[in-house]
């Protein structure tokens, strides 16, 4: 049993998730702009997150931690005050990590949605820009600065302007940040993919490799809930999302990202890591076997796909399992089938995560639920799980353990 500051008693969560305070923008973006700025306003029919002409409101599936499932887990709208002060207040929350042996924790945004997609969408992209600026300026400067050692800092970028996205990772990169917030598939937000021929992601990934930002995808960072059939009932639903996160997958595996930026490192969020060990296993099955007609250029015909080999990897010479090692992390929360097969996904690229406060959220009980996942497990491999891979990938330094 590792003991003192390597004990196995703490984790570092690569995910969990904030409520944005309600002065997050208000207090950061120009007077002109406060009108239409986010700001969270209590109507009639409730309380919302206003900005430009919507009105959002926040689910309660994103804020159950410490609630009772049969009473309170629902995806209606609920207000600030029902959650736990530790979703929105700094303070509070590290109390909370206190409590559940989170020694650091990597946060997602809520209000902006995973990574960002709700300044995307909006009119008006000087303010949007603003905003993207504001959020990450409150996160490293205030949330993050308010505990040194207990969160690393995620930022979002504007995905709409490329060289903007660059600036803004340099930008953040001065401040010590290391982790940018990605989408695990661009296209159905309304966006090139990461396959673009005219390499419209580019920028994003040369800054993020020049800086040594990880991107960071949640599982959901789409904005779509993949459907079985269009009547499946909603659990199939939700239990079959994965398949969001092993596409992005292969998608990043059989593309040339990693060809044209060698040193760039991905993680993905809330997805577990057991079907790894398999879509691995199917992508060297299927290259085996397909490869020959592939380096020879014949199409697959009546197969609906805008393939370009000019943005793809060579399938002639790829190693998929060296590409996996050498760039791409998942992360669980409670994974037996992830532990059995760890040896074929790799000790080195898994990571812990506590989903605090949503709905799926292990806490209070979060180390104690992944060792028990872990059972059989060398203390020395535990100890990467539960801390030392994220310390590595992030480059980050947590403080002393609290108690």
């Amino acid at each position: 049993m590792l003991t003192g500051e390597r004990s196995l008693d703490w984790m570092v969560s690569v995910d969990d998730h904030v409520l944005e305070p309600p002065t997050v923008w208000q207090d950061r973006v120009p007077a002109r702009y406060r009108d239409v700025a986010p700001r969270l306003v209590t109507l009639d029919n409730g309380e919302f997150w206003a900005y430009e002409d919507r009105l959002v409101p926040t689910g309660g599936l994103a804020a159950c931690a410490g609630k009772p499932r049969e009473t309170f887990f629902t995806p209606n709208a609920i207000t600030y005050a029902d959650m736990l002060p530790g979703c929105y207040d700094v303070k509070a929350r590290v109390e909370d990590m206190d409590t559940g042996n989170i020694l650091a924790s990597l946060c997602f945004p809520s209000f902006p949605r995973f990574c960002g997609q709700i300044f995307h969408e909006a009119k008006d992209k000087e303010l949007a820009l603003l905003c993207v600026q504001a959020y990450n300026d409150w996160m490293i400067d205030e949330w993050c600065a308010s505990a040194p050692g207990r969160f690393i800092p995620l930022i979002i970028v504007p995905l709409w302007d490329p060289p903007s996205i660059a600036r803004e990772i340099e930008r953040c990169a001065a401040k010590g940040v290391t982790a940018v917030a990605f989408s695990e598939n661009p296209e159905p937000l309304g966006l090139p993919t990461i396959h673009d021929l005219g390499r419209y992601w580019d920028p994003l990934m040369r800054a993020a490799e020049e800086t040594g930002m990880v991107l960071c995808m949640h599982v959901g960072s789409s904005s779509q809930l993949p459907a079985i059939c269009h009547d499946a009932p909603p659990l199939a639903n939700i239990s079959y999302g994965t398949i969001r996160t092993a596409g992005s997958m292969l998608s990043w595996i059989y593309g040339d990202a990693f060809v044209k930026f060698p040193k760039l490192k991905v993680a993905f969020s809330e997805g577990n890591i057991g079907w790894m060990s398999y879509f691995l296993e199917r992508a060297e099955q299927c290259l085996d076997k397909q490869r020959h007609w592939l380096t020879q250029g014949i199409e697959l015909h009546g197969y609906d796909n805008k393939y370009d080999k000019g943005t793809a990897a060579d399938v002639a010479d790829i190693d998929i399992r060296a590409i996996f090692r050498d760039h791409i992390y998942g992360c669980f929360l409670e994974d037996r089938t992830g532990m059995r097969v760890l040896d074929m996904i790799g000790e080195d690229n898994v990571m812990c995560e506590s989903d605090y406060p949503h709905a799926d959220t292990t806490w209070p009980h979060s180390v104690k639920v992944a060792r028990d996942c872990m059972q059989g497990l060398s203390d020395e491999t535990q100890y990467k799980l539960l801390r030392g891979n994220a310390e590595k990938l992030f480059r980050f330094t947590p403080a002393p353990l609290p108690h």
